[in-house]
């Protein structure tokens, strides 16, 4: 007898409802323990060394700062030492470009009179590349050294909104799709934009009417001019607050729908995660050739898509592994001027810090193995700081 056949049978719809809710339920129960008493995710003090690093200057000239009375007072630990929280971090800055000379003035590095907003879209059309961690660990970097940036979770997954300790089913915040939606009900992107926890980063966050605008706008094409240029809706959308930023990052979905093109053509730049395995690349050879054929279909139609810079992330690399490292080469080959110097390491710190959905600036350096973390923050940095000098070269800055 088949000891399967008297298996009963059940209603799909009523079983998977039931688990996303017993699902979010506890992961708001974790949230509300790990960030009381509001739910809301706080951010940890920086040690001077860190504060040092990201002003770009020397421990020695952080501490001579203090010694003079200059600037916040640091907080002073059991053990003598001294930390600043990150808004004491930006006060700092513009206390040093106030007083530094005029020629080396460099530490607000905010857009000047004539220099464009940089849209930074991550894409990808393979979930599990290191998308949005890449774009949350880039939007956190760029406001820890002093610029003002929007995150854009565009997502309808809303992976990059959790990071940021926002859970879109409880929460009900709005998203992008307020703001370029086709009816009468649109928004100002002003209205669905909220603070994180880092001092100069706001998001907008995602939820799964984001994926409305994937069924509104085939509708849309066929009854309305505006539906026709749907892939100007974004970067209309950012006019309203285009004086609030110099850099807005975007985690595109990881499919080529109107969400990721609406993106694309809004964006300035463009940042391509990939894990170095053959299925991956393969993937991504054919997400460029789909990609170039429907953005040359949108250009007839009126786009514009001119680019500052495309660059290619490697990303969870692991340099002993030869197979890695040969499509590494495989791809130096063919994309030297395209690939980022940088890969970003396969690191248990990243994936660590996220069990409490957070990311490696968040997390306490005493919770990892020093070398550990050592090794995951200064690969992100030296990744993130490259691409920080890719902005600056569009702003015409060396």
């Amino acid at each position: 007898m088949n000891a399967f056949t008297n298996l009963p049978s059940f209603e799909f719809d009523d079983k998977i409802l039931m688990q996303g809710a017993e699902i979010s339920r506890k992961l708001n129960q974790l949230r509300v323990e790990k960030f009381p008493p509001n739910a809301r995710k706080t951010l940890r003090n920086f040690s001077m060394a860190e504060v040092a690093h990201y002003l770009g200057i020397s421990p020695n000239n952080l501490k001579r700062l203090h010694l003079e009375g200059k600037g916040p007072s640091p907080l002073v630990s059991s053990g003598g030492r001294r930390h600043y929280t990150a808004e004491q971090m930006l006060e700092l800055r513009f206390l040093l470009d106030r007083t530094g000379k005029a020629e080396a003035k460099k530490y607000v590095p905010h857009r000047k009179v004539g220099d464009k907003l940089q849209v930074i879209s991550v894409v990808n059309f393979k979930g599990g590349s290191g998308k949005t961690t890449t774009a949350a660990h880039l939007a956190q970097h760029l406001a820890l050294t002093g610029h003002r940036v929007l995150a854009i979770d565009l997502d309808p997954q809303a992976s990059l909104s959790a990071l940021f300790g926002f859970q879109p089913e409880l929460d009900k915040n709005p998203s992008l799709y307020d703001a370029i939606r086709y009816d009468s009900e649109r928004k100002s992107i002003s209205d669905v934009i909220l603070a994180t926890n880092f001092p100069g980063l706001d998001i907008v966050p995602a939820n799964l009417e984001l994926q409305e605008y994937e069924y509104d706008t085939p509708l849309a094409m066929q009854t309305s001019a505006e539906g026709k240029r749907f892939f100007t809706r974004m970067g209309k959308a950012l006019v309203d607050v285009d004086d609030r930023y110099d850099v807005v990052v975007v985690d595109c979905p990881p499919q080529l729908g109107y969400l990721t093109l609406t993106a694309l053509t809004a964006a300035t730049s463009v940042l391509i995660t990939v894990h170095p395995q053959m299925l991956d690349l393969m993937s991504m050879s054919q997400f460029l050739l789909m990609l170039g054929n429907i953005t040359k279909t949108i250009k007839k139609a009126g786009a514009e898509v001119r680019m500052d810079w495309l660059r290619y992330l490697i990303t969870r690399f692991e340099s002993t592994d030869v197979p890695q490292a040969q499509m590494v080469g495989f791809m130096q080959s063919m994309l030297a001027e395209e690939m980022l110097k940088s890969p970003m390491v396969k690191t248990t710190a990243i994936s660590d810090a996220g069990l409490t959905k957070q990311t490696l600036y968040e997390v306490d350096r005493s919770n990892f193995t020093r070398g550990t973390y050592d090794r995951a923050i200064e690969c992100m940095d030296e990744v993130n700081f490259e691409i920080q000098g890719l902005i600056h070269r569009a702003w015409g800055r060396l």
